[in-house]
Order: C-alpha cells, then sequence, then structure tokens
C-alpha cells in the first residue's frame, strides 16, 4: 500500500510541474545501430542511433509519436517520469540529432538510448534501447 501512496504522489507533485508524459505507440522500438555491442573502438567514438515506429522531433517542439535522443554513457536509467538530467553521463540530442561524436577515456563503457519528449521527459512507456558495452582502446 505504501508504494501505492507513494507513486500517486509522485504523479501529483510530476503533474503539478507541468509534466505530462507523451504516449508512444505499441512498438516503437530505440536501438544503437552502431558501435556494435561487445565492439572494441578508438576515439572519437560514432554513435549512430536507430528508431523505428516513432519520428524524431527537436526539444521544445510538440508532434504526437515523435521524440529525441538521450544518449546514457556509463549510466543507469534515470527517472522515467521526469526529464533527463543533462550532464556528462546523460546526453542530449535536441536538435533532433541521429548520430553523434564523442571521446571516452580508454576502457570499458556501457552506452544505452532513451527518447524523450519535448520536454525531455520519457514516454509512456518509455522507449529505450538495450544496453550496450564497448571497450576503447
Amino acid at each position: 500500500m505504501r508504494g501505492i501512496a507513494v507513486a500517486l504522489v509522485a504523479c501529483a507533485v510530476l503533474a503539478s510541474a507541468g509534466y505530462q508524459r507523451a504516449s508512444s505507440p505499441p512498438g516503437a522500438r530505440l536501438y544503437i545501430v552502431s558501435p556494435a555491442d561487445g565492439a572494441t573502438v578508438s576515439n572519437p567514438v560514432t554513435v549512430v542511433f536507430g528508431l523505428r515506429g516513432m519520428g524524431v522531433a527537436p526539444s521544445g517542439v510538440k508532434r504526437e509519436n515523435t521524440g529525441h535522443h538521450h544518449l546514457l554513457v556509463d549510466s543507469a536509467l534515470p527517472a522515467m517520469d521526469a526529464p533527463v538530467p543533462a550532464d556528462d553521463r546523460h546526453l542530449h540530442f535536441g536538435g533532433g540529432q541521429t548520430e553523434t561524436t564523442i571521446e571516452l577515456a580508454p576502457g570499458s563503457h556501457t552506452l544505452q538510448l532513451v527518447l524523450g519528449d519535448e520536454n525531455h521527459v520519457p514516454h509512456d512507456p518509455p522507449v529505450v534501447s538495450e544496453t550496450i558495452t564497448i571497450t576503447v582502446r
């Protein structure tokens, strides 16, 4: 019962903050085209984003069944009911970009994509990619 009460309070806070999660259509799929899971790469690392069943629109633009990409680097998924944080582990592509080139320290890294609506809030249900692991030489 406590969990339900906490969830209801969280929804009320989210609604009062002006965040209303956009819907995602059934079957929407987000994925990393490249690099491949398990790849060993050199800097700079080009990451290509893939999306099926939805379109890409810049942040601030409200269109049904669209969103923009957020790349998580060495990070767990953020809260799904608030804007994705903006820092060096949560990279925003609010211009509608579908790929990026980044520098990563040598070693193992995880990458994952999250689609956000015009306010950087993940959709309902969330559209997220599988997490991949790469090694940078």
